[in-house]
């Protein structure tokens, strides 16, 4: 789980990690006391210089060591009890990634202009893969050592999209599932404002834009 000054959301979110699962919450340089919090509620911390999404995400994936991983905001716009079916499916071999669509349960959940960079980078990864995915959300579970042979370089916004890319292109089944989407708690890094947003979409256009490199299968192993 990336944490960036999540102090205030982290109870919620800790409070709802499935029973026998270890939370991993990697601390990105926050200033307001997450990294404490997140170790008081049973949290293992894991400290990550580098800013970034993707480089905080991809910590956490490195210092895992379950045989699936799961990833989740800490943000408390998500529940993190709703991997439990993503896990299974992952577990029971009926897709290899699986993600979340956003579905909004009030007005100012997903701000428009993030809705609508959304909707144009779906469309996008449909040109490049032909999956067909609605949503590129952080909800997500998947094998870790799957992950780790993907290769994912980027340490910013475009980690996520390019983990849909490179698993898409190594053939992976790839699946969606709705899940409730809250308004967050605490101001957004990303989304909240249109700047965010644009920095978020620039980082994944150029994931888009790279050229497809054929390569080895990376295809998880059942």
């Amino acid at each position: 789980m990336p944490c960036l000054d999540e102090e205030a959301a982290l109870p919620w979110v800790l409070e709802r990690i499935p029973q026998g699962w270890r939370a991993l919450v990697v601390d990105n340089g926050s200033t307001d006391g997450s990294a404490e919090t997140a170790r008081s509620l049973g949290a293992t911390v894991v400290r990550e210089e580098r800013r970034g999404f993707g480089a905080a995400c991809h910590a956490g994936l490195l210092a895992a060591d379950a045989d699936i991983v799961c990833f989740c905001d800490c943000d408390a716009s998500l529940d993190p009890s709703l991997l439990l079916p993503f896990a299974e499916a992952v577990r029971e071999g009926s897709a290899d990634l699986v993600l979340g669509r956003r579905r909004p349960e009030r007005l100012g959940a997903w701000p428009v202009h993030a809705r609508a960079g959304n909707h144009v980078l779906a469309r996008m990864l449909r040109r490049r893969t032909g999956v067909r995915l609605r949503d590129l959300g952080p909800l997500r579970a998947a094998r870790r050592e799957g992950l780790l042979a993907l290769g994912l370089t980027d340490r910013r916004s475009g980690y996520p999209l390019q983990m849909v890319v490179s698993a898409a292109e190594a053939g992976w089944r790839i699946e969606e599932r709705n899940v409730p989407y809250r308004p967050r708690t605490g101001k957004s890094k990303v989304t909240g404002t249109w700047r965010g947003t644009w920095h978020a979409v620039r980082d994944m256009r150029a994931v888009l834009n790279q050229p497809q490199v054929p390569g080895p299968s990376t295809e998880p192993t059942r």
